[in-house]
This record gives structure tokens, sequence and C-alpha cells, in this order.
């Protein structure tokens, strides 16, 4: 199963509009989506940067939340969606 990311800060509204969304994710397709807060933990700000190279011309050229990575396909995609794309990408 691939490896799952979310990246997202404590206070962003999208963030927060996503993770129900995340959360009927993981129920309904037994995914599990590893959630790391970057704007306050330099630890996992610091791990989103090291996928810079990745998310960034996936992002809009720039780093951003919440941005969601499949580690095994280096897919990733950013931004509040509707749960019919979330899950679409992390079941492909």
């Amino acid at each position: 199963m691939p490896k799952l990311l979310m990246f997202h800060g404590r206070e962003c509204p999208h963030c927060r509009a996503m993770m129900p969304l995340v959360d009927r994710l993981e129920k309904e397709t037994g995914s599990s989506i590893e959630r790391h807060e970057v704007w306050h933990d330099e630890k996992n700000a610091d791990l989103m940067r090291s996928y810079r190279p990745i998310l960034t011309p996936q992002c809009g050229g720039q780093l951003r939340v919440p941005t969601f990575l499949n580690t095994e396909t280096n897919d990733a995609v950013c931004g509040e969606m509707p749960y019919e794309k979330l899950k679409e990408w992390a079941t492909k």
C-alpha cells in the first residue's frame, strides 16, 4: 500500500475543510494518511521542504497547504478539493 502524506497548517481553513474528507477516505478505503502539521512543527516543515522538487511543480511553483503526497509514485495534489478528487488520487 502506498505511503500517503498530508501537509497542513493548524489554522488553515482549507486544511480544516479537508480533515473530515481525509477521515472519510481512511474509513471507506482502509487507506492511512500520515498528517504532518507544518506551520508550528519545524521537523514536519523540514520534511515537507525535503519534497520541494516533487511538490512545487505540482503546486503552482510553491509549497502550500494542504498538500497530499504519495511517496511511492511521487504524485501530489494541492489545495482544497472535493472528496471524489481526493479519493481518485489516493486510490490510483
